[in-house]
C-alpha cells in the first residue's frame, strides 16, 4: 500500500460479526436547507447520518439499497436508496475500508483493512454469512457479477469464488495493490499500484496484461463499460488520468480539486464524478470533452462515490462530517469552463 497517500488525520493509510444484522431506527434524512427539492440537477438532494468515518461506498440497482463502511465503527450502513435512511447497521469486521455488490446474486463484499478478511454480506437478509481471510490489510475490493468473482488488493490481488467463499488464484503486482475496478463486459481487473500505475489483468487467465503509468498515489478507479474508458484518481497529483480501455494507454489527464480520491461513472450521462477530499466537493467531468462541467459543494473530508445507474443518483461518503450526501445527477449539455 502506497503509505503517502494522505488519509484522515486520525488514521494512518492502511495497505485502504453478529450474524444477525442490527437493524435500528431509522435516521431521517432531511434535504440541505440550501439545497433544492430538485431532480437531475447536479445539486445535494439530502444528507443522510451514517457510521464514523464512512469510507467506501457501493450501490445495488436492482434492490435501490446503498451500502457504506464506516470505518472508526467497525459497521456497514445499509441505506435505502427510495426514501434515504438507514434501515440497518451490520457489523463487520475491523476497519471496514472497500465495498462492491453483485447484483446479480444481491451480494455486498466489504474489505476489513484491519483483520485482514472480507466481510461477505447477504443482502435479502442484512447478516454476514462468511469471512474470508485474504492477507495484510485489504482495501480495494471489485465484483464481476456476470462470472461471479471478486478482487481484492491485499498486498497482492486475491481471486475468489463468489459461489464458495474461497481464494482460487493470488495474482502478484510486484508493487502492491491499492484500488480495483473491474470492467464485467471485456472481464478486464484495473488495479493502482504504489508505482504510480495501473495494472491491467485479464479475468480469463488472470495474468498482467499491461502496466499504465499513471499520477501520483493513485487512488479508486471508475469505468465506463459503454466507452471501454477507465477514469483513475491521482491523490497527490489533484488530476484525473483518462485511460482508453482498448489502446491501455493515458489519453487525457484532467485536472480537478485538491486530493481527488473517489470516483464513479454515469454511463447514462457519460458523466464522470470525483470526490476532492480536501477541497470539499466533487468535480463532474464530462466524458465526452474530458473538462470539468461543474463542481458540488458535499460535506467534509468526501472519500467514497457510487452511482446508482438505475436512479441517477450519486452517494458521496463524507469522511470528517460522518453523513452521506445524495446527488442528484444530471447531464450536462455543451462544454463548461474547468471548476464552473
Amino acid at each position: 500500500m502506497n503509505l503517502s497517500l494522505k488519509r484522515s488525520s486520525a488514521t494512518v493509510f492502511l495497505s485502504l460479526v453478529a450474524l444477525l444484522a442490527l437493524t435500528i431506527t431509522p435516521l431521517t434524512s432531511a434535504p440541505l436547507a440550501s439545497a433544492p427539492l430538485a431532480r437531475r440537477c447536479n445539486c445535494v438532494t439530502a444528507t443522510i447520518p451514517v457510521g464514523s468515518e464512512p469510507h467506501g461506498v457501493a450501490v445495488d440497482v436492482a434492490t435501490n439499497m446503498v451500502y457504506v463502511a464506516n470505518f472508526f465503527s467497525n459497521t456497514l450502513s445499509v441505506i435505502s436508496g427510495s426514501n434515504n435512511t438507514v434501515v440497518a447497521t451490520i457489523p463487520v469486521g475491523s476497519f471496514p475500508y472497500g465495498v462492491d455488490v453483485n447484483p446479480a446474486t444481491n451480494t455486498i463484499y466489504v474489505t476489513d483493512s484491519g483483520s485482514g478478511t472480507v466481510s461477505v454480506i447477504s443482502g435479502s437478509n442484512d447478516s454476514v454469512t462468511a469471512t474470508i481471510q485474504v492477507g495484510t490489510s485489504p482495501i480495494g475490493v471489485g465484483v464481476n457479477p456476470v462470472t461471479n468473482m471478486v478482487y481484492v488488493a491485499a498486498g497482492a490481488v486475491q481471486v475468489i469464488s463468489g459461489a464458495t467463499n474461497k481464494i482460487v488464484d493470488t495474482i502478484l503486482l510486484g508493487a502492491g495493490a491499492n484500488f480495483i475496478g473491474v470492467d464485467s463486459i471485456t472481464n478486464t481487473i484495473y488495479v493502482t499500484n504504489a508505482l504510480n500505475a495501473v495494472s491491467v489483468i485479464s479475468g480469463a487467465t488472470d495474468i498482467v496484461t499491461a502496466t499504465i503509468p499513471v499520477g501520483i498515489a493513485p487512488a479508486f478507479i471508475g469505468i465506463n463499460s459503454k466507452t471501454n474508458t477507465i477514469y483513475v484518481t491521482n491523490f497527490q497529483s489533484n488530476t484525473v488520468s483518462v485511460i482508453s480501455g482498448q489502446t491501455n494507454s493515458v489519453v487525457a489527464t484532467i485536472p480537478v480539486g485538491s486530493s481527488p480520491f473517489g470516483v464513479d461513472v454515469d454511463s447514462k450521462t457519460n458523466q464522470v464524478y470525483v470526490a476532492n477530499e480536501d477541497s470539499g466537493n466533487v468535480s463532474v467531468i464530462s466524458g465526452r470533452t474530458n473538462t470539468v462541467a461543474a463542481t458540488i459543494p458535499v460535506g467534509s473530508s468526501p472519500i467514497g462515490v457510487a452511482v446508482n445507474l438505475g436512479t441517477g443518483m450519486v452517494y458521496v461518503a463524507n469522511d470528517f462530517s460522518n453523513t452521506v450526501s445524495v446527488i442528484s445527477a444530471a447531464k450536462i449539455t455543451g462544454r463548461q469552463p474547468s471548476g464552473s
